[in-house]
């Protein structure tokens, strides 16, 4: 069972600040990445989903690289997402990314054309020899609407550039068995299975929640490492009611993440309603109150 963690443990997938115009706020960015790294983020990943990537330019994106490098220094593991539904234009992300100061890249499964898993692999291998930095696969099935098959996933792991998995396939037996058979870094994309996948040598996860409650997430994993199982599942369900608001609500995690740290989404996400802010709001508050009860 592999304990390598190519990214360290603790990973916020970062959501992109904007200006009240929509511009692209790079003080802002740098900021809170600041901000997320005192609080025990070991790494971030920018320009994913949770920090909008569709809507962002491939000049912006390279940008935020730039600007977060500069704010958090070299030691936090910055990663990037990369993924597009065209193979060439993500190959080319990647080359820019790796320009731009980034550590690693975040690669999601083509989405939308549903290829089949001989495509799903040439896509991740072509991307993982356009440069020299470490791959960390992305199989989330359920937006994609294509799963990268445990037996693709088997022959991926032989490259010796795609070292990791954002695992948000669900399919625990299966992340469990790659765990022990790849040498895969494992992060959960899911912040209910942290702790389990954790505890079946898991590498640690990739959270949208470590916006608001990196610190909180982290301590999970510390008392686990700790030897203290059960503080680790005590903390783990006190911070569950917030991600099951945040990530299970019918909205997505940018949307909820901004509505507890501000500023606007683009197009065609939309703010939060008041009463979801709200209710959000006192999920944070009741976990940070919870955090000084033993």
């Amino acid at each position: 069972m592999s304990t390598e963690r190519p990214f360290g443990r603790a990973l916020c997938a970062m959501i992109t600040p904007f200006a009240p115009s929509g511009a692209l706020d790079l003080d802002r960015a740098g900021e809170l990445a600041a901000h997320l790294v005192a609080e025990g983020c070991d790494g971030l990943v920018l320009n994913g989903t949770t920090g909008e990537s569709p809507t962002t330019t491939d000049a912006e994106k390279s940008a935020l690289v730039r600007a977060v490098r500069s704010a958090v220094g070299p030691a936090p593991a910055l990663l990037t997402g990369v993924g597009t539904a065209d193979t060439l234009h993500t190959a080319e992300l990647a080359r820019q990314a790796a320009k731009a100061g980034a550590d690693g890249l975040l690669v999601v499964t083509p989405y939308y054309s549903r290829p089949p898993q001989a495509a799903v692999e040439a896509h991740f291998l072509k991307v993982a020899d356009a440069t020299e930095l470490p791959v960390m696969v992305y199989d989330i099935p359920g937006r994609t609407g294509t799963r990268v098959e445990p037996a693709t996933m088997r022959r991926l792991a032989a490259h010796p550039r795609i070292v990791a998995v954002k695992d948000c396939s669900y399919d625990f037996l299966a992340s469990a068995r790659l765990i022990a058979e790849t040498g895969l870094a494992y992060y959960s994309g899911a912040e209910e299975l942290n702790l389990p996948l954790y505890a079946v040598g898991g590498a640690g996860y990739v959270s949208t929640v470590a916006n608001v409650a990196p610190r909180q997430l982290r301590a999970v994993l510390d008392a686990f490492d700790a030897g203290d199982t059960a503080g680790a599942a005590l903390l783990h369900a006190r911070a569950l009611p917030l991600a099951e608001l945040m990530m299970a609500s019918g909205l997505p995690g940018t949307v909820t993440a901004k509505a507890l740290l501000g500023g606007p989404v683009r197009e065609p996400l939309q703010p939060a309603d008041r009463e979801t802010v709200d209710g959000l709001r006192d999920a944070l508050g009741a976990l940070l109150q919870a955090e000084s009860v033993v």
